[in-house]
């Protein structure tokens, strides 16, 4: 077993602590390749945030569990060598099962989310419990999740989504001990969030959901999932060279903005990343469409995502210079 500290890794604890109090999240950037870790640690360095790295089990599938470990302590260097050890949690993203929680937390992850929204309410109590004992041994923080959030992403997939029942959440928090709870207020996974047309204004985000779980488990940490922003500029960059993402929508970046000075203190963003290493490689290849250098689109788009995460850092987050 490799323990996370050995990584020079952090839990989320005392982030989640910090962030409440100075009326902040912490960015959950989720990554799958070498590129998108580089750009996750250059904006965050950059705007001396701290950062959640995210991997879901997809992901960790992709990417290798072994070369992941090597990743994250490559992570935690190259920020010291940067000039600026900010503080680095690697957290599993919607782990569906024991087994994965527990082979994560076995491979250097100081954080594991167990999902079990799906399920009736008192197996998803019986799930999140027994991965919260056996991650506590370890002093690794545990995020669980009441209510489905709509869309798809990696081998997250829901046609509809139930709003989290604030009654359900003193009684679930109390009996499972879990470090923070992901609610669902109307965030929604992947590009394709919400079934609306250019200048239409998505549904706003359910305040009344997330002010009532505040006055039911006050101090408590509280998770939005689903909340790219799916900005339209990115979207019209990659159909003006040759894509097709009609009628996208996502979450107001204000609304984000207002979560996170509430007891929200960890926001998770990855398709607004993907559009935006897309939209690069897509000039790329339009421009130059004799280019075969990896490195002539990759660097572009790492590029992109770096630019992009630290407007989310300062402008929607409001994490910078709070590591």
């Amino acid at each position: 077993m490799v323990h996370y500290e050995e990584l020079g890794l952090v839990n989320t604890r005392d982030l989640f602590k910090k962030a409440m109090r100075g009326g902040y999240a912490i960015p959950a950037f989720n990554f799958n390749n070498m590129e998108q870790l580089q750009a996750i640690v250059a904006a965050s360095v950059e705007t001396k945030s701290p950062v959640i790295l995210q991997v879901s089990k997809g992901a960790r599938q992709y990417a290798n569990q072994t070369l992941l470990q090597y990743m994250a302590k490559g992570a935690v260097e190259v920020a010291r060598e940067m000039g600026y050890a900010i503080p680095i949690a690697l957290h599993l993203d919607h782990g569906d099962s024991f087994d994965l929680a527990k082979s994560c937390i076995e491979t250097g992850f100081s954080s594991v989310m167990i999902d079990g929204s799906h399920l009736p309410y008192e197996e998803n109590i019986k799930l999140t419990k027994r991965v919260v004992e056996f991650s506590h041994k370890y002093n690794v923080t545990v995020e669980a999740e009441l209510g489905v959030l709509a869309g798809v992403e990696d081998d997250v997939s829901s046609q509809q989504s139930h709003y989290t029942k604030p009654e359900e959440v003193e009684d679930f928090v109390k009996r499972t001990g879990v470090d923070s709870l992901a609610i669902s207020i109307g965030t929604s996974h992947g590009a394709f969030k919400f079934k609306v047309k250019r200048g239409e204004t998505p549904p706003p985000l359910r305040f009344d959901i997330l002010e009532e779980v505040e006055r039911r488990i006050p101090g408590f940490p509280i998770v939005l999932h689903g909340a790219s922003s799916i900005p339209q500029n990115i979207v019209d960059e990659i159909n003006k060279y040759g894509g097709k993402l009609d009628d996208t929508a996502g979450i107001s970046e204000d609304q984000l903005r207002r979560a996170a000075k509430s007891a929200v203190c960890k926001i998770n963003i990855d398709s607004d990343g993907r559009l935006a290493m897309t939209a690069a490689i897509r000039k790329v290849f339009y421009e130059k469409p004799d280019e075969f250098d990896p490195r002539k689109y990759l660097g572009p788009a790492r590029d992109a995502l770096r630019e992009l995460y630290k407007q989310k850092i300062i402008n929607v987050l409001g994490s910078d210079g709070k590591a």
